[in-house]
């Protein structure tokens, strides 16, 4: 799955190569198929692989650190996702590949709401612990918002139009744009 992130990364996912993922891999072309029976399963898996890896590097917390309050885990969960590490860079750009082919490749795009609907709820989830008192469809709005946001910024931190500390204080910015708005309500 990291090669195939990695080819993604690369290439994009119209430039996905079975041949070229199985000698990243250092497998056979036929293990391959065997496993993922079809380009289609190859990208379905390679998603999946791409959420959870960044779900594991965006609720990573230090183990000797102080527990966060619900604004810095908030804050701490989105600018995870603009951080300078070649895993964060390589995920990033598989999504955004990923998402940009799901326009020519209908079969993707159920996938890629899900993934996307997953991400917009956990935030939602953490914007209500900051302002439990919102209802639930102000928060999926700030929600979708923020996330929108941060995959925009990302795409722009990374094809070199925005630094990312730049994006990094949008994202804050917004964050307290969001929260004062639910705060409102």
């Amino acid at each position: 799955m990291e090669a195939a992130a990695r080819v993604i990364a690369r290439r994009g996912v119209r430039g996905l190569r079975v041949e070229e993922l199985a000698a990243e891999a250092g497998v056979s072309t036929a293990l391959i198929y065997y496993h993922f029976k079809d380009r289609a399963g190859i990208l379905r898996r390679t998603l999946e692989f791409i959420n959870d890896r960044a779900g594991s590097y965006t609720t990573e917390r230090a183990p000797d650190g102080a527990p966060l309050d619900p604004r810095q885990e908030l804050e701490q969960t989105l600018l995870l996702e603009l951080q300078d590490d070649d895993t964060v860079r390589e995920n990033s750009t598989a999504w955004g590949e990923l998402r940009a082919s799901a326009i020519f490749e209908p079969h993707l795009r159920e996938d890629l709401a899900k993934a996307t609907l997953v991400w917009v709820q956990e935030i939602a989830d953490l914007l209500g612990r900051v302002r439990p008192m919102a209802t639930a469809a102000a928060l999926a709005v700030a929600a979708e918002r923020l996330t929108a946001l941060v995959e925009g910024l990302s795409m722009r931190w990374l094809s070199g139009i925005l630094p990312l500390e730049h994006a990094r204080e949008l994202v804050l910015d917004a964050v307290e744009a969001e929260l004062e708005r639910l705060g409102r309500r």
